[in-house]
């Protein structure tokens, strides 16, 4: 007979989900802009800092994720790992906003941003790894896992959407309450990100301790322990992970380039005396399509198309709305309300990948098991925390040669915060141009490379999810 879950803890399990993702969103997309533009760290030093954490992660998540499965207490194999990875991660995600701004910025600061970055990726790879593994540990496939995987991506999605939406609005307003009356708005927005990353870390140990307070584990089967060598093999033996965790690092790259560089496209390219305005009404704006696909949309697409079917479509969306944003870059983009169209297809898009692509992922657990006669949910589900972090990275790093190679960042810092300029007054139009470029024309060809790559490679269709499942369950009922 089935587990399933009370209504309290997925309640519970659903809030550690968005503490998680604010978090994770606070530093995938703030970290660049807060130390290459406000503290002046060279751009592709930062690039570069971004994506050595990434190539580290590739050794420390496949290790966390052997070790999560070796572990044996009194509260089971994720809960303490859960408490662990988030209390360190929550003070390690504060140092990181709180760098001294007395450090060198060619020397010191650049230390201290690569010390505190892979150290926050180190502690959310704790975190994370068990939060996911939970997922096929409660659930024997179906519909459901893929409901339960749909709450907690939606949940991560109002996570990701509360960063998007409040950041720049909170941090100006942060700022102001504990910086001196006569610091410029660079220092304000400094200081700022050091007090709003505070109350971030606060709601993140609060609701990943109502996670673990009350989700209790039911682990569907005994997941023996690995070596590093079994585990390297079990994730190469495992195509289908393989499939997936591949076409995850070309969606992310594309999302997170674009979400590296929308700051710097209203403050520099779409930028006038009110871009920061213009700004958090897009992110606003994008936030709710993206919580509503994964609600309302996916849901409903879900009744006519299988999930194989939602995914090709979601691609479409997305390629479609980066012509678009191309289209109008070129054009006409006078209003922040004409890029809701592109933003639309977008972040719709995106919102639905990130259900679809994890309920994916938990369908290779299976997979894998009959065919590796292994059941590796915490290997295979440390695949997804590298897979996206080294997305971001990679993200990142293009962003920082994009910066760099255009000379974009703030070279002054205003007294009078009702007398900023309009930023992008001084930016040739050849820096507009490599900007507007790596925002769109890179992120189509990600997607285009995941779509073929996909097609020629995923297998796990709906009803061969379903036949699988019911192999495992007949082959669990054997061993009984």
């Amino acid at each position: 007979m089935e587990q399933r879950l009370s209504g309290k803890s997925k309640l519970s399990y659903a809030l550690g989900a968005v503490g998680k993702d604010m978090v994770y969103m606070l530093s995938a997309s703030y970290v660049l802009y807060y130390y290459q533009d406000l503290l002046k760290v060279n751009a592709i030093a930062m690039g570069v800092i971004l994506l050595i954490a990434r190539v580290f992660d590739a050794f420390n998540d496949p290790i966390m994720g052997a070790i999560v499965a070796k572990t044996k207490t009194r509260w089971g194999k994720f809960r303490p790992w859960l408490l662990i990875g988030t209390l360190t991660n929550a003070v390690v995600l504060f140092l990181m906003f709180a760098a001294p701004p007395s450090l060198d910025r060619k020397t010191g600061m650049v230390a201290y941003a690569a010390v505190f970055y892979i150290l926050w990726g180190v502690t959310y790879t704790m975190m994370d790894i068990p939060y996911w593994s939970m997922i096929p540990a409660f659930t024997k496939g179906g519909k459901e896992r893929e409901n339960l995987t749909t709450l907690a991506r939606t949940s991560a999605g109002v996570g990701s959407a509360i960063i998007t939406i409040a950041t720049m609005k909170v941090v100006p307003w942060l700022g102001r309450q504990f910086a001196a009356s006569s610091a410029g708005s660079q220092t304000i927005e400094i200081e700022g990100f050091k007090w709003f990353s505070l109350i971030v870390a606060v709601l993140f140990i609060l609701f990943i301790g109502l996670t673990c307070l009350n989700v209790k584990e039911k682990s569907t089967a005994e997941m023996q322990p690995a070596t590093l060598k079994q585990m390297f093999k079990a994730l190469v033996q495992n195509d289908q992970a393989m499939t997936v965790t591949v076409a995850i690092v070309l969606i992310n790259c594309a999302v997170y380039i674009t979400s590296n560089l929308v700051i710097y496209f209203f403050k520099y390219d779409f930028g006038t005396t009110g871009w920061n305005g213009a700004y958090v009404l897009f992110n606003t704006f994008g936030g709710a399509v993206q919580i509503l696909a994964m609600m309302l949309l996916y849901p409903l697409l879900r009744k006519k198309f299988s999930s194989l079917q939602i995914f090709y479509i979601c691609l479409g969306m997305a390629i479609v709305g980066y012509l678009i944003l191309l289209v109008m870059a070129f054009t006409f983009m006078g209003s922040v309300y004409v890029l809701f169209i592109p933003g639309f297809f977008i972040m719709a898009a995106n919102g639905m990948l990130t259900v679809i692509t994890t309920v994916f992922l938990a369908n290779t657990v299976d997979y894998g098991e009959l065919k590796n006669h292994r059941r590796d949910e915490s290997v295979i589900f440390s695949m997804q925390t590298f897979v996206v972090k080294l997305a971001s990275g990679i993200a990142a790093l293009a962003a920082s040669i994009c910066l760099s190679i255009n000379k974009l960042q703030s070279g002054t810092d205003f007294s009078d915060e009702e007398k900023v300029k309009d930023f992008s007054i001084g930016v040739s139009q050849s820096a507009k141009t490599g900007l507007r470029m790596t925002m769109t024309v890179i992120p189509i060809i990600g997607l285009l490379i995941a779509f073929f790559w996909f097609k020629k490679k995923y297998i796990l269709t709906d009803r061969k999810v379903e036949e699988i499942s019911e192999e495992v369950r007949k082959l669990h009922e054997a061993e009984q």
